[in-house]
């Protein structure tokens, strides 16, 4: 049986069962994807890939409302003040990110409240989304702050939706529903809340049961279709550097935060809002 003490995890709680890990994000009050999230998700997605009894990994939240809100407000205000780092090196979040889209077992998001910005681009590397029916939803809020997506939502969107669908989520900056995401192809599939969990176990138990060889095959095979990442990654990276640096960026997202950001209240409305100051 897989090992899931070795490493103390801060705000995931996780359990195997049969092949299937589940890891359960918590980091209340809105799940904000903080510093130590971050380093909590790196050591998953390490510690899911070298354990030969995982062959699937389902990630969901302990929050109905939020499943990953967005990255830390506090750690871009931070990025904003120090160099920017050189245009060559590789994004820490994109790689995060590619973990879960290239190792060699499943990852599903099991997604039953808003994901949005570094949240959304995270699922958006997942090999399966499934959203539970009016309490997923998708939002990008980064444009309203002069900014662009920074871990490759700008990259893997308009690949999961098309380039006008991407469009009009990162510009209208506006909550997509769980209904839209999922005729857009966002989502897999929606599900009531109460047959969600047990859709995405079923799926999930079902696969498990399956040869790794023939998985990781089958992985490898569908990522042949798929346009090549890495030329369109370290150019959204060079632009989120220089936006992130830019004249403005850290007052609007300061007075985000003097206004409410990153509390509850907040959050959930923040697709109404019609400006980020």
């Amino acid at each position: 049986m897989a090992d899931v003490t070795s490493y103390r995890y801060l705000h995931l709680s996780v359990s195997v069962q049969a092949g299937v890990a589940t890891a359960t994000i918590d980091n209340p009050p809105v799940n904000v994807l903080t510093r130590d999230l971050f380093r909590d998700l790196r050591e998953l997605a390490k510690w899911v890939e070298k354990t030969d009894d995982i062959k699937v990994l389902v990630l969901k939240s302990a929050d109905p409302d939020f499943f990953i809100c967005h990255f830390d407000v506090n750690e871009l205000l931070a990025s904003a003040q120090s160099p920017s780092p050189p245009a060559d090196k590789d994004n820490p979040f994109n790689t995060l990110c590619e973990a879960f889209r290239t190792m060699s077992k499943v990852s599903i998001a099991q997604i039953e409240g808003r994901v949005g910005g570094g949240g959304s681009e995270l699922v958006q590397a997942f090999d399966m989304r499934f959203g539970a029916e009016g309490r997923a939803i998708l939002n990008h809020m980064e444009v309203p702050f002069g900014i662009i997506p920074g871990g490759g939502g700008t990259q893997r969107l308009p690949r999961i939706v098309g380039r006008g669908r991407a469009l009009e989520i990162l510009l209208g900056a506006q909550d997509i529903d769980a209904v839209t995401a999922e005729r857009w192809g966002f989502l897999n599939r929606i599900f009531p809340p109460g047959e969600l969990e047990p859709f995405v176990q079923k799926l999930a138990a079902r696969i498990a049961t399956f040869p790794l060889n023939g998985i990781r095959a089958a992985k490898q095979a569908v990522a042949l279709a798929e346009r090549p990442l890495p030329e369109g990654l370290r150019a959204e990276a060079e632009l989120f550097q220089q936006l992130l640096r830019a004249e403005g960026f850290s007052e609007r997202l300061s007075r985000f935060m003097e206004n409410g950001g990153q509390t509850r209240e907040v959050e959930l409305l923040v697709g109404d809002r019609r400006t980020v100051s």
